[in-house]
């Protein structure tokens, strides 16, 4: 009966895309991106002789967890050529032309015919599932064929379907699966409890991929020009909800601000433009730079991450609406954070760092004024950064946890 309803369920999912394709674009890519797939993928590896190593991503965040591992992965194993795979457009679109990986294709619908066929084209010797995604049909083929699998930088949470009494069919699904690399300990704990032993807790990779990004920033001169000798607040990731709380702060403060809104050329980008007061210039515009501007404001993606390290406190949106976005990047940069109230309990890191002091996290405008005096002060301004900092610093090493296991199943 399980079985029936989760067939149902991606069969009417799969609907809800092609009904929804005409009227939203990303629902437009994921039935673009997978039209001939099998074909792109049997072209693509008719001449490869190469072991494959199958990285599976659901979507753009989960791929910057994988990304430190794919990176180690191909210097520890130049003999595999890397497969990659993501589920949403928002990481396929985005990440199609990663050259770390050997092959990125979308991940054909789940069903017993595409995962066999799937399965039987690629030949991997090894996959490597992000965070996520444990689809039904392709963890049973790969279990059939004895072919490794793999869990990193996995949570796990009672309130998940895998625990619930009526889980089990998406238990079993989760007992195929060699090995889990989890964030936390309570993970390791919950999966014991449920009768599944081979676990370790490794950590997440994202302290991996964010301490390589301090090392590797790009430096953008015209947004150092900007900064001058003014404080700026980075605004990352930002939604209309966020905004909500920022823009009286924002016009009222002394400082210059940078916004990265999560959605290019989305609500957020028309509300700075027409609400704020003061006088802002979009990043495509920055070789216009004369000066007197005082937000600045993203309208390309890949640069978040470079941008925080010329914050000297920065907020990440997200928390108002479906969740924190990623407070790593800000962190490992050494300066405060602030974030909603209402939806980053999730977030392991969240938590850590509201408890360490080095994050915040605001319900409303007045409470944002309130807890930002806290942090105008130098000495405090520091105290928060080193906390963040060494937070991260004291995190990283899941990679190497997860590398010297593979080293013990496959031939480097």
């Amino acid at each position: 009966m399980a079985l029936f309803f989760y067939r149902a369920f991606t069969i009417f999912y799969r609907l809800a895309i092609w009904l929804a394709s005409p009227f939203n674009q990303k629902a437009k890519k994921a039935l673009k991106g997978r039209r001939g797939i099998f074909k792109l993928i049997t072209t693509s590896l008719k001449n490869n002789k190469a072991k494959i190593a199958w990285f599976h991503c659901a979507s753009l965040g989960e791929f910057e967890q994988g990304r430190p591992i794919i990176e180690r992965f191909k210097t520890e194993f130049p003999d595999y050529k890397v497969l990659l795979t993501f589920f949403s457009p928002s990481g396929y679109e985005v990440r199609k032309n990663y050259d770390k990986a050997d092959f990125v294709y979308y991940l054909p619908w789940d069903s017993k015919s595409n995962a066999k066929k799937f399965v039987k084209l690629v030949n991997p010797s090894v996959a490597i599932f992000v965070k996520y995604e444990f689809w039904h049909f392709y963890i049973k083929e790969l279990h059939s064929q004895s072919i490794p699998i793999l869990s990193v930088s996995s949570i796990f949470r009672p309130d998940q379907i895998y625990f619930k009494a009526y889980g089990k069919f998406y238990l079993k699904i989760l007992k195929r699966i060699n090995f889990f690399f989890v964030q936390n300990r309570a993970s390791k704990i919950l999966l014991e409890k449920h009768g599944i032993e081979n676990s370790k807790v490794a950590g997440d990779t994202r302290f991996d991929r964010v301490a390589e990004i301090v090392n590797n920033r790009k430096l953008l001169p015209q947004v150092e020009k900007f900064k001058g000798h003014s404080r700026v607040m980075v605004i990352g990731s930002c939604w209309p909800e966020d905004l909500d709380v920022l823009m009286s702060f924002m016009n009222e403060s002394d400082m210059k601000f940078i916004i990265a809104p999560h959605e290019i050329e989305g609500e957020c980008q028309k509300i700075v433009l027409n609400e704020g007061m003061r006088k802002t210039i979009l990043y495509s515009n920055i070789e216009q730079l004369s000066g007197y501007e005082e937000v600045l404001l993203i309208d390309n993606i890949g640069l978040l991450s470079s941008l925080y390290g010329y914050g000297d406190y920065a907020y990440v949106g997200g928390a108002f609406g479906a969740g924190l976005h990623n407070i790593l990047e800000a962190a490992t940069y050494g300066i405060p954070i602030f974030f909603g109230n209402k939806n980053y309990q999730k977030f392991n890191e969240a938590i850590d760092l509201i408890n360490l002091g080095g994050a915040v996290a605001i319900k409303d405008e007045t409470e944002l004024r309130h807890q930002f005096r806290e942090f105008e002060n130098e000495k405090a301004l520091q105290i928060a950064g080193q906390v963040n900092r060494d937070y991260v610093k004291d995190n990283t090493g899941a990679t190497d946890k997860i590398i010297d296991y593979c080293k013990t199943i496959l031939k480097p």
